[in-house]
């Protein structure tokens, strides 16, 4: 169990419910607590519709659960905070806005000077290998190329905490694969603390440190999943027999 005293993000018995358009309640989420240590990669995995992408919303301040608290860094969370980052599934990139000019968009509205901000996103430009597409336009880039720039722009105010809500969910399955391997070289140069919803039981597993599972909704964490690997990790790990045998449990605690 991890001590609330060390993490960085710590929800603590949050609830949290939906009003239908016929006024009745819908209870999202009940009775979740969790603590993401500093440095560390977790996954979060359930059945579809179980609250994780709510849950997410809370932990980034961008909305008030009916009951619980989140603190970040020992204090209450009640609003977004520049040091956590949430990345969506889809890239959200502005089509009118080159590679360049959508990593820096929460600098320039930060205020941030010329100069600081052109070595930063060159510094990201190289970290997510996006390095000669910084002229090009969303419509020019391929899926990956495209999340690879959403990334970069999620770790230009290089955050504390970077909270992934199925950032590659609309990838094929090679693209989605490359990109985790890409995930795990840019996470290992910035040691940004990361939540990372996910619907693919392998990629949670291949991805991070201990695996969260919820249960349907109203969504609570049922299982805990520490994945006992060492880093770096290559494809290979995909056939290890503990890493089948890992999936295997968290798709029994999902079922």
């Amino acid at each position: 169990m991890i001590h609330t005293q060390t993490a960085i993000l710590h929800a603590d018995h949050i609830h949290h419910t939906f009003t239908a358009a016929n006024g009745q309640p819908i209870p999202a989420l009940e009775d979740v607590s969790l603590a993401l240590v500093p440095g560390t990669f977790t996954a979060l995995i359930g059945p579809s519709g179980c609250g994780k992408s709510t849950l997410l919303r809370i932990l980034a301040g961008l909305v008030k659960p009916i009951s619980g608290q989140v603190q970040f860094g020992g204090l209450a969370l009640d609003r977004p905070q520049r040091q956590i980052s949430l990345i969506f599934q889809k890239d959200n990139l502005m089509p009118w806005r080159t590679v360049f000019e959508n990593i820096e968009l929460p600098l320039q509205l930060a205020g941030v000077a010329k100069t600081e901000k052109e070595q930063r996103v060159a510094h990201l430009l190289y970290v997510t290998g996006l390095l000669g597409f910084e002229n090009q336009y969303p419509a020019e880039l391929s899926g990956g190329m495209a999340q690879r720039v959403a990334i970069a722009r999620g770790l230009i105010n290089e955050p504390d905490v970077l909270l992934m809500d199925e950032p590659f969910g609309a990838l094929d399955a090679l693209t989605r694969e490359q990109m985790g391997q890409e995930l795990l070289r840019i996470w290992a140069t910035t040691q940004a603390t990361v939540l990372m919803v996910t619907h693919s039981i392998s990629e949670a597993v291949f991805l991070a440190d201990r695996v969260l599972v919820m249960s349907p909704r109203p969504g609570h964490i049922i299982r805990e999943v520490h994945i006992p690997f060492a880093r770096p990790r290559g494809i290979e790990l995909l056939t290890d027999t503990t890493f089948t045998q890992l999936a295997a449990q968290i798709r029994a605690a999902i079922h």
